[in-house]
């Protein structure tokens, strides 16, 4: 089965307007071929390529001094076209084999079986390339003089100085008895045969030990893959500070490589065209990676993957992201099949031992631990609250004045937090809803406000999930809302980060009451279940209950332990696998949608102006561009709407657009019609801003993709005079709200004048 699908995936499909039944099945091919062949019979054909094949056997044979060579194995010697009846209806291999299933170890082994499809079809590809791109006599030689291997080595071969940056590098940090643990701990993950996995609190230096992880595995490349851009744009500062490789800069190159973000030692040195991949140390994102076996155009960076030592950062946030954990499952059993040679280091505090178990089929014996040094003592405090009221009777509304930091489930309950109490705390606001000049610009005032030793500039910080992991902050005080214990964790790990208080710090859970009393209903479990964690939040909740932790003084090795615990109890597995099992089924939906099979397109005319847009097959859902009106939120609960939009088209076709995008789901009001703000721009648009009328809402989201022709969420005042005036508003209009200290971000009218979720 593997050697049908890589050679017929070695090669992309050719385009076809029309699908044709007849090319789906084998015997459906030999008909269209038989039916288009004029001078040579079938047979014929066979009989060549029967002959190629033992002159290719024979060669092989010489080449290796055997007798035999296993190609003489892979076909028949004789024609026998009786034989093609027996296949006449078997299907052609399906590009990724992923089916619906009710147990997690029939999805483990469809990961295995599309892992052995990635890297057969990459070595074919490879080869196919290298031998492609040699002339005849240079061939000839190669096989004469039996070098053919000097060709391969040629194309692996990678020598850096890595290795000794890494050293100087390690130099800086002081003897200390946390010091010689963490090389400690390097030497036993470098001990492990194949997938070596950090678990690792919060602060412990896991960047540290992963480095000298790979100056003990002789690296010449690490390929450091992140989940999320903010994950790569931390790690990027914290590799280029002073307290890594600044001193070896230019020498080494530090290149981050994301969809956004191109970069090699500083922000401002763009990666040369042709260069990327090239770095000492690549920072990307898994999504960079994925290219490599969900397309054929990339296939060569697999081969890039399974050469370097990878580092997958954070990797406990794969799990509940559909197809993103089964694709990443395929990645590391890619790298698992090179058993010694695997070269690969998972990273995270919260490793999520059930996965690693069930799903990787990771033993508990390459699950390396780094005790904390961290002298911090914590104080769990859960307080219960009616998410309906937002009041200072709810935990996330409640003002803050000291250090602190509140992480809400939602970038939404953040926003209005915010708004709620903007005249009162000095706070900074950070999510994932701002455009993206304003997002950068509030993510490093965040972390110069928040960072050690840091002369806050606020003193509260307010965000959604988008900080909870990989970002080096500290806090004195921390309110959370309810989630899962990797979540819990990741989040306590931003509350006295650097062991600097001497009293109990408190971490205030906010609990919905609804959770609280074990039920499903409500918007917070219902966001829950929409991220595929409702059972497992509810589970680990129960088991903190269960363990009286609340308000007792406990220290980080006692959470992590009782983390360790939690995977262990039967009511965590049951949870945790009726999480897993819906997220997988929903991405094996995704896979089939968007994974589509690699296809030759004939070449058009170029009409590229050097700008994103965005995937027809894109993994991480269905997002458009968008535009929207500005509203200003000051003087809240009054709002002032403005005469101008959240952001201006860019004067020349090579700039990039400073722009925000949306879900296709909130674009369309979540199934309501009431709520379809696409319907409402569909009928309004071409009044208000001018052009022709879109007939179709799938043209509007098709042009959507690219960001010269976002779909309108709002109108300001002046366009909305043209359609009646503001009594024409959309009631679930998105503006782009702003306030005297900051801007908010994306948010619903809605949102900003009632309780509504």
């Amino acid at each position: 089965m593997q050697r049908s699908h890589t050679i017929y995936w070695h090669h992309a499909k050719p385009y076809r307007k029309e699908k044709d039944p007849e090319f789906s099945t084998f015997g459906g091919i030999h008909k269209k071929l038989n039916g288009n062949l004029s001078s040579l019979s079938f047979s014929g054909i066979i009989e060549k390529a029967q002959r190629i094949l033992q002159q290719v056997a024979e060669i092989d044979c010489k080449y290796r001094n055997n007798e035999t060579s296993l190609i003489s194995r892979i076909y028949s010697e004789i024609v026998d076209l009786d034989s093609l009846d027996n296949i006449k209806t078997t299907p052609l291999p399906s590009y990724k084999t992923y089916e619906l299933e009710n147990r997690i170890d029939d999805y483990r082994q469809q990961i295995t079986t599309n892992a052995l499809h990635n890297l057969m079809r990459a070595c074919v590809i490879s080869a196919d390339q290298l031998i492609s791109g040699l002339s005849a006599k240079d061939l000839h030689e190669y096989i004469k003089f039996k070098n053919l291997n000097v060709l391969v080595e040629k194309a692996l071969s990678l020598e850096t100085n890595l290795f000794s940056y890494i050293q100087d590098c390690l130099t800086q940090f002081p003897p200390s008895e946390r010091t010689t643990k963490q090389s400690q701990i390097a030497a036993q993950l470098s001990k492990v045969e194949d997938i070596a996995v950090l678990a690792g609190p919060a602060g412990c230096g896991k960047t540290k030990i992963s480095l000298e992880w790979a100056l003990l595995k002789n690296a010449q490349q690490i390929i450091w893959i992140c989940p999320r851009v903010q994950v790569c744009q931390g790690l990027f500062d914290e590799l280029i500070s002073q307290d890594y490789f600044e001193l070896s800069l230019p020498s080494i190159k530090i290149e981050i490589n994301t969809g956004e973000f191109k970069f090699i030692n500083r922000w401002e040195n763009a990666t040369p065209e042709g260069q990327h991949f090239s770095g000492d140390i690549v920072i990307t994102t898994i999504d960079q990676i994925f290219s490599a076996i969900i397309s054929h155009n990339k296939v060569n960076t697999l081969i890039n993957v399974l050469d370097a030592h990878v580092v997958f950062d954070e990797f406990h946030e794969y799990v509940a992201m559909p197809a993103f954990n089964l694709l990443f499952a395929e990645l590391v059993e890619c790298k698992k099949s090179q058993g010694s040679l695997a070269n690969t280091l998972l990273v995270s505090a919260t490793p999520h031992y059930f996965f690693l178990n069930t799903v990787m089929e990771i033993q508990p014996e390459d699950i390396i631990e780094m005790p904390s040094f961290n002298p911090s003592k914590y104080s769990i405090e859960f307080k219960v609250f009616d998410e309906i009221l937002q009041d200072e009777s709810n935990p996330l509304y409640r003002v803050q004045s000291s250090n602190t930091i509140v992480i809400s489930n939602t970038a939404q309950t953040a926003q209005k937090s915010f708004i709620h109490n903007q005249n009162i705390e000095n706070a900074i606001l950070l999510h994932s809803k701002f455009k993206k000049s304003d997002k950068h610009k509030l993510f490093d005032e965040v972390y110069e406000s928040f960072k050690k030793n840091s002369t806050p500039k606020y003193n509260v910080l307010r965000a959604g999930p988008i900080v909870q992991a990989s970002l080096n902050i500290t806090s004195d005080y921390m309110v959370s809302e309810l989630t899962t214990a990797e979540n819990f964790l990741q989040r306590l790990g931003r509350l006295d980060r650097f062991g600097a208080n001497s009293t109990p710090n408190i971490y205030s859970v906010a609990v919905p009451e609804l959770i609280h009393q074990g039920k499903g209903t409500g918007a917070a479990a219902r966001f829950l279940n929409r991220q595929y964690s409702f059972a497992a939040t509810k589970a680990w909740y129960r088991f903190l209950q269960t363990e009286e932790i609340e308000n007792q003084i406990i220290q980080l090795p006692t959470l992590y332990s009782l983390y360790r615990k939690f995977h262990e109890t039967e009511l965590a597995k049951q949870a945790m696998e009726s999480d897993l099992l819906a997220c997988f089924k929903q991405g094996v939906q995704l896979i089939k949608n968007k994974v589509v099979d690699p296809i030759t397109i004939p070449p058009k005319k170029s009409t590229e102006k050097g700008r994103s847009k965005i995937s027809k097959h894109s993994l991480r859902g269905e997002n458009r561009f968008v535009q929207m009106a500005v509203c200003e939120v000051s003087q809240w609960p009054k709002i002032e709407f403005m005469n101008q939009y959240a952001y201006q088209p860019p004067v020349s076709d090579r700039e990039q657009f400073d722009n925000l995008t949306a879900a296709l789901d909130e674009i369309q009001g979540y199934g309501d019609s009431d709520r379809n703000l696409l319907a409402y721009m569909k009928s309004k648009h071409h009044n208000i801003i001018g052009g022709q009328k879109a007939f179709k809402d799938f043209i509007l989201l098709n042009e959507a993709r690219d960001p010269e022709f976002p779909v309108y969420l709002s109108y300001t005042p002046e366009g909305l005079d043209r359609v009646g005036g503001e009594s024409s508003r959309h009631s679930y209009a998105v503006y782009y709200a702003v306030c005297d200290k900051q801007p908010i971000g994306a948010i619903s009218i809605k949102q900003l004048t009632t309780n509504e979720d």
